[in-house]
C-alpha cells in the first residue's frame, strides 16, 4: 500500500507541475508577463529547462526588471550555449549595459561573434564602440529635468498642442475590478494634458473624452493648424480588445478631426492590420508624409520605421526607410524636426543600452547615417519619444532610467551644444633648435613615422622653428628631425586616449661646426688620457707592491676565518644531530625541561637530577664543550637577596656536575637574580605560585664547543 501511495503522490506532483507549466506558457504567449513571472519562479525551482529559463528571462526583460533578467540570461547562456542564439546574447548584453557594465557587455557580443566566425559582426561592433566613444567625449549635450507631471505610473510621448502639453499616461492606480494591461499590470494609457506654463500632477486632465477608450491611446501628433490628430490605439471592437491568430492585440494608428471643438470622424488608417502593429505616428514638415513604426511583413527587425504619402483623404503604399535607418533589432518613435531631421529610438544602432535616441539628417529625400544624440538623453535604459523645436532647442523625451518617479517618466530638455562627432585626435608639435645657441632652426625637416616606421608626413619648420602634426589617439609615433650641416635626432611617443592633447616633440640639433670642435676636443682629450695612463702605470706598480702585502695579510685573515667557519660548521652539525642543543638568537642553549627550586632554597630537587644528567651526558659526549649555568629567581624579595640566592642555586648545580665527573674548568655558574623574567609579575601579587615557579629556573648556555 505504501508503494501505491508513493506512486499516487509522484503522479499527482507531475500532473500539478505539468498544469503549472501549461498555465505559465499560456500567460507568456498572451504577453501577460507580470502574471507569468511568479508562476515560472515556482516552476524553475524544480525545472530549469531551456524553455522555462528563457521565458522567465524574457518576461523579466519585457517588464524592465533588468537585474533578474540578467541573472536568468547569464544562466541560459552558460547552461545552453548551443541553443542560446544571438538574440539572447544581445539581450544579456543589454541588461549589462543597464548597470553600466559596458566592457563586459561588449565582451559578451564579441565572444559570441568570434565563436561563430562572424568577423564582419566583430568589425561592426568595434566600429560602433569607437563611434560611441566619440559621442561620449562630447559630454552632456543637453540639460534635462524630470517634469513635475510624472507619477509612479508611465508617462511618455509629450508634445505641445497650443498652450497644452499632450502626453500618454494614467493618473492613478487601477481600481480593484478595473481592466489593467497584463503586460505590466498598469492601467491602460490615455491621452492626457496639462498647461504648458504650469505643468503639475494636480493639473493633469484627460485631453479629450471623445478620443478615450477602455484600452491604450498614446503618441499623438497634430497638424500645424491643430485640426487633425493621429494617435495610436489598441485594436478593438466596441471597447473590447481584439487579438490575432497569435493571441496578440496589435496596435493601430487612428486619425480624428476637430469639428466645433470636438474630435470627430475617428477612423483607423487603411494600412493598419489585425496581424501586425502600426504605431507612433509622426508628420513631415510639409505634412505630406506620415512616418510610423511597424512590424509588418518585410520589416528588417522586430519594428522598423516606415513612411507613407498623405494623398488628401487617402494614403500611398507604406515604404520601409531601409537599412540605413532600420536594423535587425527595434526602431520606434519617429519624429521629424523643423530643420528636417529624423529622430527615432533604436536598440540596434551603437547605443548605451536598450532604446537610445538617434538622429538622421534628411537631404534630398535621402536619410544620412544616424548618430546617437548622446548624453544625458541616452542611458542604459529605454530612452524614447524624443521631440524638439529646432528653433528654440527645447523639447521633451521619456525614459525609464533609475532616479525617475515611475516606470516611464517625461523629461524636459534643452540642447546646449551641437552634435559634432570626431574621431579622437591629438597633436604632436614642438620647436627644432640649435643645441648650443638655443635659437630656433627654420627649414629643418621633420618627419612623422608610424609604429611600423612608415613615413606618414614630412614638413619643414617655420621661421621660428615650429612644427605640428594632427595624429590619431592611442597609437605610437616616431618624430625625426634633420637639417643640412646639422646632426639628426628622433623622439618616440606613445599616445593614449586624451582628446586634443598636445604632445611635445621638441628637439635640439648640433651644427657641423660644433661637431668639428667636439672632434678636436676629443683628440686632445685622448692625448691627455695617454699621458695620464703612463702616470697611472707608475702608481699601479706601487699599488701592486701594496697589494702583495695586503694579500699576505688577507691569507692570514682567511685562515683564521676558515678556522672560525670550521668551528661554526662543527656547531651546526652538532645542533643538527642533537635535538637538545638549540639556538636562541646569538646564544647556543642545551634545551631541557625546566629546573625548578623551592621558594627561598637552592638545593637540587630529586626530580631535577634526571634532567641535569642529560646535560652531563652531552658534556661527556663532547669533551670540548664548556657550559655556563645561569640561575634565575622570581621577583619576590629584594634585588641583592635574589642575586645571592640565584648564585647559590647556580653553584649548587655546578657542584652536582663536578660530583658527576665534569671537570671544573668546563662548567661555570652565574646568578642573574630577578633580572631576566619569563613572566612579568608587576605587581608581585599579579602572579600565582606556578608563574613564580616558572621564573625560578636554570639555563645551560654553551660557551664553547
Amino acid at each position: 500500500m505504501k508503494r501505491i501511495y508513493v506512486i499516487i503522490i509522484v503522479l499527482t506532483l507531475q500532473f500539478t507541475q505539468a498544469q503549472d507549466l501549461k498555465r505559465a506558457k499560456n500567460l507568456f504567449e498572451r504577453t501577460y508577463y507580470s502574471e507569468a513571472i511568479p508562476v515560472y519562479e515556482d516552476i524553475i525551482e524544480n525545472n530549469r529547462s531551456f524553455e522555462v529559463v528563457r521565458n522567465l528571462a524574457d518576461a523579466y526583460y519585457y517588464t524592465n526588471d533588468y537585474a533578474n533578467a540578467q541573472r536568468q540570461y547569464r544562466f541560459l547562456i552558460s547552461r545552453f550555449p548551443e541553443a542560446a542564439t544571438a538574440e539572447y546574447h544581445f539581450r544579456y548584453s543589454q541588461t549589462l549595459k543597464a548597470f553600466g557594465n559596458y566592457e563586459e557587455a561588449n565582451k559578451v557580443m564579441r565572444d559570441y561573434f568570434v565563436s561563430n566566425n562572424n568577423q564582419k559582426a566583430v568589425e561592426k561592433l568595434d566600429k560602433d564602440i569607437n563611434v560611441l566613444e566619440n559621442i561620449s567625449a562630447l559630454g552632456n549635450r543637453f540639460n534635462i529635468k524630470n517634469m513635475p507631471i510624472n507619477t509612479p505610473n508611465s508617462e511618455f510621448g509629450a508634445v505641445e498642442y497650443g498652450q497644452k502639453i499632450v502626453f500618454s499616461g494614467v493618473t492613478r492606480k487601477p481600481y480593484t475590478f478595473e481592466k489593467v494591461y497584463k503586460w505590466n499590470n498598469e492601467s491602460y494609457l490615455d491621452l492626457m494634458s496639462v498647461p504648458v506654463k504650469y505643468p503639475k500632477v494636480d493639473s493633469i486632465r484627460k485631453f479629450a473624452i471623445e478620443l478615450a477608450s477602455p484600452l491604450h491611446e498614446a503618441n499623438a501628433v497634430f497638424t500645424k493648424n491643430g485640426k487633425t490628430v493621429y494617435f495610436t490605439r489598441n485594436n478593438s471592437k466596441n471597447g473590447v480588445k481584439l487579438k490575432n491568430d497569435n493571441k496578440v492585440s496589435t496596435l493601430k494608428i487612428f486619425k480624428a478631426e476637430l469639428i466645433n471643438g470636438k474630435w470627430k470622424n475617428i477612423t483607423a488608417l487603411p494600412f493598419n492590420s489585425d496581424n501586425y502593429s502600426v504605431e507612433h505616428p509622426a508628420l513631415s514638415n510639409d505634412e505630406k508624409t506620415l512616418y510610423f513604426a511597424s512590424d509588418m511583413p518585410g520589416s528588417l527587425g522586430s519594428f522598423d520605421i516606415y513612411s507613407v504619402a498623405i494623398l488628401g483623404s487617402d494614403y500611398g503604399t507604406p515604404k520601409n526607410l531601409g537599412p540605413t535607418i532600420n536594423t535587425d533589432k527595434k526602431e520606434q518613435f519617429p519624429f521629424v524636426s523643423k530643420d528636417n531631421k529624423l529622430y527615432f529610438s533604436s536598440n540596434g544602432h551603437a547605443g548605451y543600452g536598450f532604446l537610445d535616441v538617434f538622429v538622421s539628417e534628411i537631404k534630398n529625400n535621402e536619410f544620412m547615417v544616424p548618430l546617437n544624440v548622446g548624453l544625458p538623453i541616452n542611458s542604459g535604459y529605454d530612452d524614447f519619444s524624443f521631440v524638439i523645436d529646432s528653433d528654440t532647442k527645447h523639447g521633451y523625451f521619456a525614459s525609464n532610467r533609475k532616479g525617475g518617479k515611475g516606470s516611464d517618466d517625461i523629461y524636459e530638455l534643452s540642447e546646449i551644444q551641437p552634435l559634432v562627432v570626431e574621431n579622437c585626435m591629438q597633436y604632436i608639435s614642438g620647436i627644432i633648435s640649435d643645441v648650443d645657441s638655443k635659437l630656433p632652426l627654420a627649414n629643418a625637416k621633420v618627419s612623422l613615422q608610424d609604429a611600423g616606421k612608415k613615413e606618414i608626413e614630412a614638413i619643414f619648420t617655420t621661421a621660428d622653428g615650429r612644427f605640428s602634426f594632427d595624429v590619431d589617439c592611442d597609437k605610437s609615433y616616431t618624430v625625426h628631425a634633420s637639417k643640412e650641416n646639422y646632426s639628426k635626432e628622433f623622439k618616440l611617443l606613445k599616445l593614449y586616449k586624451d582628446r586634443k592633447k598636445v604632445n611635445d616633440a621638441s628637439m635640439a640639433l648640433k651644427s657641423a661646426e660644433s661637431i668639428k670642435k667636439e672632434t678636436i676636443a676629443l683628440e686632445q682629450q685622448k692625448k691627455k688620457e695617454a699621458l695620464e695612463a703612463i702616470e697611472l702605470k707608475k702608481k699601479e706598480a706601487v699599488i701592486i707592491a701594496q697589494k702583495v702585502k695586503a694579500e699576505k695579510e688577507l691569507v692570514a685573515k682567511k685562515s683564521a676565518e676558515a678556522a672560525e667557519i670550521k668551528k661554526k660548521e662543527k656547531i651546526a652539525t652538532i645542533v643538527a644531530v642533537e635535538k637538545d642543543i638549540v639556538r636562541d638568537k646569538d646564544r647556543l642553549l642545551i634545551k631541557t625541561d625546566p629546573i625548578y627550586f623551592d621558594y627561598d632554597l637552592w638545593y637540587i630537587r630529586k626530580e631535577s637530577k634526571t634532567i641535569l644528567n642529560r646535560v652531563i651526558e652531552l658534556m661527556k659526549k663532547y669533551p670540548e664543550m664548556v657550559v655556563e649555568i645561569g640561575s634565575h629567581t622570581d621577583s619576590r624579595g629584594n634585588d641583592q637577596y635574589n642575586l645571592d640566592l640565584s648564585a647559590k642555586r647556580a653553584n649548587s648545580t655546578r657542584e652536582y656536575f663536578i660530583n658527576q665527573g665534569v671537570p671544573a674548568e668546563r662548567i661555570f655558574a652565574k646568578g642573574y637574580g630577578e633580572t631576566v623574567q619569563i613572566v612579568k609579575c608587576i605587581p608581585i601579587e599579579s602572579c600565582n605560585e606556578e608563574q613564580h615557579e616558572l621564573n625560578r629556573r636554570s639555563e645551560f648556555v654553551i660557551k664553547n664547543l
